[in-house]
């Protein structure tokens, strides 16, 4: 939720920058190019950490980064050759490095290096190269790239061709989704026969306990015309990377904090090296009741939002430790869950009769891999298995230093003074707009995505590519309509029922008018969080004309949002979230079809051109990600771990080098 120095070089300054680099002069922000700003997170508390405990965070964020390659692949066939090329021009060109083309392919590295590939990371559009053919012909030739000519011409055509695979993800009503899309997790097949292969899997299947089909494997028609699956595992498809993975978990495991977390280790590496589902659901419930150590990492095939049908996971990985005073925070949360899950507005019959093993904290980032690397999500619930949700509860994790570098990037941008309406909602968001994002975070992550259940027999794929987006949207409405509560108050979460509106307002802001900054002209929205965001806003919007809610109004020819009724706009939030409670609880397909259609997809073109051009006039980047931090490992003569530096110093595209030279070793095509 996203990353051309000597390795002893890098090994010898980044222990020597871990010495002079103080709190003071840490920097968040690096630099920019595109759409994108690069920013830097404080691994705070890192220094008081047992030697154990880093050395347990060293050898899991090696294992975190030996995962990167498989993210490229999943994402497209051609990204890891194009890659190679790329980076291979970028360090021998020895031509004008002021001239507008190569400042062109230096821009469009940077943004494939960010997106993990060739499209664009939210927006799942493929990048137009900003410079010409000919010209990268001319420069693969002079840097004499290690590519035959066939694959050359291969290549460019994926590159340059506007016609073939222009979305990464494509989530259109009325094409096939698979064929449309050009990620990397079907081989040869339609939409329709891998519904009908795993349709036919979960009909033979434990109803009861059902495991995540297909969830670990590409789909592949053979030349027979029969469908398989080539599974990722360290004997099968991706096995080079992840022999590596297996490799450092293991290193890591005598440093666990407890034998619990051994077993977690064991069951991970258990299931890499089979593949096997269930001991994916293992593992996945000895992580979930593993609640008392510091420091935890998620390394696995987890989010499935990569997927046009939801089921295939991108690999990812994120090594923590807890932030102990923040967390009292979730932890007020997750102690009252069932009085939440009890007071929610949605029909009984889809609540849970006691809510079980909710677990939730605050967090700092040690390491960011895979999918969420650079561009990250600033709060993560997990696992994704519906019972083993329902039997054995979920984790939650606000990541509290990424917020907090993103809080700093924010300041001063100009960003409420153009979009914002009044003083009084400035005000209300500079006061208390920091302390309800992060409520909102905690309440989505830890209550919103543990809440309700699926009725039995109901199958948890079964809103298909809509899926995503009503369980986002879900989440986001049960902190919607929570926030405001008394319950808060009284929980000491909130100062006083005021606070809330900040979040009112910039939720709704947002989904009204300005996440369409992240929207080209004449494209509709796609990505699964948008959608969320853009459904609950117009849908309350209209649900609340009659009673003049919400409005949109134009002060000196711009368009603002004022809210006129806060306390109606929570009633309103409550319904939409009993609907779509009952949409994910009975499967209702249509009705998710409905709602996402009907709200999460168009867009006014008059209201977009305005929000880009008042947007454009600020200089902010619209999308932020993160530069790793660098670890090394301090051995004495015998080869010991006497000591784990940090530094902060490497440089984007450094880093992204590094990881391409240390940590790659698939190969160019995975077949």
């Amino acid at each position: 939720m996203n990353f051309k120095v000597m390795m002893i070089s890098a090994l010898v300054a980044a222990g020597c920058a871990s010495e002079r680099q103080s709190q003071s002069d840490f920097q968040y922000s690096d630099e920019r190019f595109a759409d994108l700003q690069m920013l830097r997170y404080k691994v705070e508390g890192f220094e008081n950490l047992s030697l154990k405990q880093k050395t347990f965070i060293y050898y899991l964020q090696e294992a975190a980064l030996w995962g990167r390659d498989i993210l490229w692949d999943q994402n497209g066939k051609y990204n890891l050759r194009i890659r190679k090329v790329l980076e291979e021009v970028y360090q021998q060109y020895e031509g004008d490095q002021n001239d507008e083309n190569y400042q062109a392919f230096v821009t469009y590295l940077k943004r494939v290096w960010f997106s993990n590939g060739i499209h664009h990371h939210y927006g799942s559009e493929k990048f137009v190269p900003g410079f010409s053919e000919d010209w990268f012909r001319a420069a693969c030739e002079q840097c004499e790239v290690s590519v035959e000519a066939a694959e050359l011409d291969e290549l460019c055509n994926v590159m340059f061709n506007p016609n073939i695979l222009q979305k990464r993800v494509n989530l259109a009503e009325g094409v096939d989704l698979i064929q449309s899309s050009a990620s990397n997790y079907y081989e040869g097949v339609s939409q329709e026969e891998a519904e009908e292969f795993y349709g036919n899997m979960k009909a033979a299947g434990d109803t009861l306990h059902p495991v995540m089909y297909g969830m670990n494997s590409r789909l592949v028609k053979g030349a027979d015309g029969k469908i398989f699956e080539k599974r990722w595992t360290t004997e099968g498809l991706y096995g080079a990377a992840l022999k590596n993975v297996v490799k450092y978990l293991k290193l890591a495991r005598p440093f666990a904090e407890d034998e619990q977390q051994q077993k977690v280790i064991d069951l991970l590496v258990k299931y890499y090296e089979t593949g096997d589902l269930t001991t994916f659901d293992q593992y996945s419930i000895a992580w979930v009741e593993n609640t008392e150590p510091l420091v935890d990492f998620v390394n696995g095939f987890i989010e499935c939002y990569g997927d046009p049908l939801g089921l295939k996971c991108s690999w990812e990985s994120i090594v923590n430790f807890k932030d102990m005073e923040a967390t009292k925070r979730t932890e007020t949360l997750s102690k009252n869950a069932q009085w939440f899950e009890d007071h929610s507005p949605v029909d009984a019959a889809f609540k849970k009769d006691k809510v079980k093993g909710i677990t939730a904290k605050v967090i700092n980032a040690a390491i960011l891999a895979g999918d969420l690397y650079p561009s990250t999500a600033i709060g993560i619930n997990l696992p994704n298995s519906d019972w083993v949700r329902k039997d054995h509860g979920s984790k939650s994790v606000t990541i509290g230093n990424l917020t907090g570098a993103y809080n700093q990037a924010a300041k001063g941008n100009g960003f409420t003074d153009e979009f914002v309406y009044s003083k009084e909602e400035k005000e209300l968001i500079e006061k208390y707009g920091d302390l309800c994002d992060d409520l909102h975070t905690d309440l989505h992550e830890c209550l919103g995505h543990g809440s309700g259940k699926l009725l039995e027999g109901v199958d948890g794929d079964s809103l298909k590519a809509y899926g995503s987006t009503i369980e986002e949207a879900r989440a986001d409405l049960f902190a919607l309509y929570y926030l405001p509560d008394q319950k808060l108050v009284e929980l000491g979460l909130t100062p006083n029922k005021e606070a809330y509106k900040s979040s009112y307002y910039s939720q709704m802001m947002n989904g009204m008018m300005t996440q369409l900054v992240r929207i080209q002209p004449g494209k509709e929205i796609e990505e699964a969080h948008m959608r969320n965001r853009a459904l609950i806003a117009r849908w309350s919007f209209e649900r609340g004309k009659a009673d003049n809610v919400c409005e949109l109004v134009k002060r000196d020819g711009k368009t603002f949002l004022k809210i006129n009724d806060y306390e109606k706009l929570r009633t309103i939030f409550g319904e939409l979230l009993a609907e779509i409670q009952r949409i994910k609880s009975t499967g209702d397909f249509k009705a998710a079809q409905a709602l996402v259609e009907g709200y999460g997809v168009k867009i006014d073109p008059e209201l977009h051109k305005e929000i880009l051009t008042r947007y454009q006039q600020l200089n902010i980047a619209p999308y932020k990600g993160f530069i790793n931090p660098v670890y090394t490992a301090v051995k004495d003569a015998k080869g010991n771990i006497t000591d784990v530096k940090i530094d902060y110093t490497e440089g984007y595209a450094e880093q992204m080098l590094r990881y391409s030279r240390d940590y790659s070793n698939l190969p160019l095509v995975n077949e």
